[in-house]
């Protein structure tokens, strides 16, 4: 091999080394954002990522008017829509934001579980809404959906509403729930939802008042991120042992007495 050749292909190896220097550094930098943006905690439910809120008291709907909540909210101050029967023995009190890819993940591992148990009148669910990814993230897509879940309650389609936003939830950094036309051709895909009543408190944003109340509610309550996850009162994220057969166990031992 003539020195010529040698020496071009030393030279393409060191750009190739330069080159692979500037990927890890480009790397790390946004390894750097990204945990500046928001920090991580593991959940041991479905071993599932937690983001906690680092700017939790930012709600878009800054100009959310006044306070009107869904139909059969309860809890203090009306923050939490309830799923399932009230003689119910237990109750799992959810925290969570549309946007949250750990929620997508919860509830993806979790929801045929719930279900069962809430149709057989042994799980009561109380949902409470919260925004920190618009906090975290920028945009209003946690609040608008928020307040778009709340029109569903009121025309009694909450709980299929809430599972088709999840199930078509776009990648944190994208803020699509932003727009109301997203959040009205996903409507579609739940029967009966679609009314021009549904439309009218959607593009007026009827409970935008009520999600930013509960977005506080959310931050003054102390809870680390969402999802979060009480069974009867206690914080089940803290069971790393946690599996959706284990809370069947758990809710079925409770309604047996």
């Amino acid at each position: 091999m003539s020195e010529k050749n040698r020496d071009g292909k030393r030279t393409a190896r060191e750009r190739l080394a330069v080159e692979r220097e500037k990927q890890k550094a480009a790397d790390k930098r946004r390894r750097a954002l990204i945990v500046g943006a928001s920090v991580v905690c593991v959940l041991g439910l479905a071993a599932v990522i937690g983001v906690v809120a680092a700017n939790a008291g930012k709600d878009g709907g800054s100009d959310a008017g006044p306070v009107v909540g869904p139909s059969g909210a309860q809890g203090k101050d009306g923050l939490a829509i309830p799923v399932g029967k009230e003689s119910a023995k237990s109750t799992l009190t959810v925290w969570e934001d549309f946007r949250c890819p750990a929620c997508r993940a919860y509830e993806d591992a979790y929801r045929s579980t719930v279900k069962e148990l809430t149709d057989a009148g042994k799980l009561k669910v109380e949902y409470h809404l919260a925004t920190i990814i618009d906090g975290n993230m920028g945009g209003n897509g946690s609040h608008n959906a928020a307040n778009a879940a709340a029109c569903a309650q009121d025309v009694g389609k909450f709980p299929q509403y809430h599972e088709v936003l999840y199930r078509n939830q776009p990648p944190e950094t994208d803020d699509a729930f932003a727009e109301n036309s997203t959040l009205l051709k996903l409507a579609g895909k739940v029967q009966g939802l679609d009314t021009p009543a549904f439309r009218r408190c959607v593009e007026k944003g009827t409970h935008s008042g009520w999600v930013k109340k509960s977005a506080e509610a959310f931050q003054k309550g102390g809870f680390s991120g969402t999802p979060t996850v009480l069974l009867n009162g206690k914080n089940i994220y803290q069971d790393q042992t946690m599996t959706p057969a284990k809370l069947k166990q758990m809710v079925e031992q409770a309604a047996a007495g």
